[in-house]
């Protein structure tokens, strides 16, 4: 929302409130200011073109003007005068309700040294069928737009999210008319620019979103960590996000298809999990074959540092990917309750959990149980527990464990866990004390929580791939 946006939607509203609540304000001043918000209109619709959100503010105005005119002239009836001053009310409600979605978000801009690029692969795995689909010549897509330290210069900005212009009608509870303009975002890095020559190749750092989510929706951080010296690989994944252009130009939106005796849907989750690190394997793959990513990425990204990272559901299929494939060096898991192998298997390489707080998200047990028993795996790999100021977390040797916020370390004021079980209606029970190094939910590190565990396994991570 430019100023000039804010500057007419506010002055329209209060406006349109003060008008229908009172009949102190002249009609003449009524008319004369609406007419000047209308004026301004024209000259938005002509600088920006049309918006939807406008149009409940252009149909108050001329409102307005009516109500203007009409104090002018002799008073009405009271129930015709009350209902012209509520349909105004209403208006201007509209008209601010409409603006909650705002038609071109911006994004934060990158804060490390390098400038970005962008470019984005279409690929057919044609080794894995096609779930999701009843046809059975359908091949697996995975679609990857790559973030990458560019050479500075000018050029086209990478568009927003895949299907802008033929969007479905929602898009992840977004309506798709509040995204019509989404092709006008700043994601701050240039379509194909030039790969920056400070390396002869650049760690990789995979990622996958939330369940439902786009990559679209983590362009800004995505391309914070690009700057900062990480060739990002965000992935798609096909009939799972909102919407995903596949590689012959269909648009792929998502097909959930629960089992009737999987009432928690554990199952589910675990074999959508499993097609998600399949996902995550092949673009290793491709990162490791000569001329995947074209003439302007291919021999610049190094296979031997590749680190996968992601969001939730994102965060726990990238745990199961490292643990089924070796090229794989480390992972961060940013909120992901594990499902599967994920919850049971070992983990064998550098691991960062990142959590939120468990009183805002109401992390569920299996959450809770699933991320313990991996770090109870690596906690027989010599784990030294925290001090009593939860100032050290670490794991000697090859692996390191630790979490942001607090989560997996000795916060002494809220060191709590799950108890086992759950009362008769599947809710968490009341959290308990447990042992220091056991899941906690405190996200106020600078508060409450020495942050020299999270440093020190975040070090842990870049280590083994930068």
């Amino acid at each position: 929302m430019s100023m000039l946006d804010g500057a007419i939607v506010l002055v329209a509203v209060g406006l349109g409130l003060i008008a229908a609540a009172t009949r102190r304000v002249s009609g003449r001043a009524v008319f004369a200011v609406s007419a000047a918000l209308l004026a301004a209109c024209a000259f938005q619709l002509w600088r920006d073109g049309l918006y939807w959100q406008y149009l409940p503010v252009h149909a108050l105005l001329a409102a307005l003007l009516v109500l203007g005119w009409r104090r002018s002239r002799p008073a009405p009836r009271r129930a015709l005068a009350w209902l012209g001053r509520s349909g105004i009310a209403g208006l201007a409600v509209a008209a601010l309700l409409a603006w909650s979605f705002v038609p071109v978000p911006e994004l934060p801009a990158p804060h490390g040294p390098y400038a970005v690029g962008s470019q984005v692969f279409r690929w057919v795995d044609g080794e894995r069928a096609e779930d999701a689909t009843a046809d059975p010549d359908d091949r697996r897509n995975v679609v990857v737009q790559a973030w990458y330290p560019a050479e500075p210069g000018q050029g086209v900005a990478p568009r927003y999210i895949d299907g802008l212009g033929r969007l479905p009608s929602f898009v992840s509870l977004i309506p798709g008319l509040a995204m019509q303009r989404y092709d006008r975002i700043d994601a701050h890095a240039r379509l194909d620019a030039p790969v920056a020559a400070q390396r002869a190749r650049w760690p990789v750092v995979l990622f996958s979103p939330g369940y439902g989510a786009s990559r679209a929706f983590y362009s800004g951080l995505l391309a914070d960590l690009a700057s900062r010296g990480f060739v990002v690989l965000a992935l798609d994944h096909a009939y799972e996000a909102p919407v995903v252009e596949l590689a012959d130009g269909r648009l792929a939106t998502p097909t959930e298809r629960f089992l009737p005796d999987d009432p928690d849907r554990l199952r589910y989750m675990s074999e959508r999990q499993s097609v998600r690190a399949a996902d995550l394997r092949f673009v290793v793959g491709q990162v490791g074959r000569p001329g995947a990513f074209g003439p302007m990425l291919s021999g610049r990204l190094d296979a031997q540092r590749i680190a996968a990272i992601g969001h939730s559901f994102g965060g726990a299929s990238a745990v199961e990917a490292a643990m089924e494939d070796a090229r794989i060096r480390a992972v961060a898991n940013i909120d992901g309750t594990l499902y599967g192998r994920a919850a049971a298997d070992p983990m064998p390489v550098p691991f960062l959990l990142l959590e939120s707080d468990h009183r805002e998200t109401r992390h569920s047990r299996h959450y809770l149980q699933g991320n313990l028993a991996l770090v109870q795996h690596r906690a027989r790999r010599r784990l030294s527990l925290p001090d009593r100021r939860g100032e050290s977390l670490r794991l000697h040797g090859r692996a390191a464990v630790s979490v942001g916020a607090g989560a997996l370390r000795g916060c002494r004021a809220h060191r709590r866990v799950a108890r086992p079980g759950a009362d008769a209606g599947g809710r968490q029970r009341r959290a308990g004390r447990v042992p220091r190094g056991a899941v906690a939910g405190c996200t106020r590190r600078r508060r409450c929580c020495n942050g020299a565990a999270f440093r020190t396994c975040w070090r842990s991570v870049r280590a083994a791939i930068g």
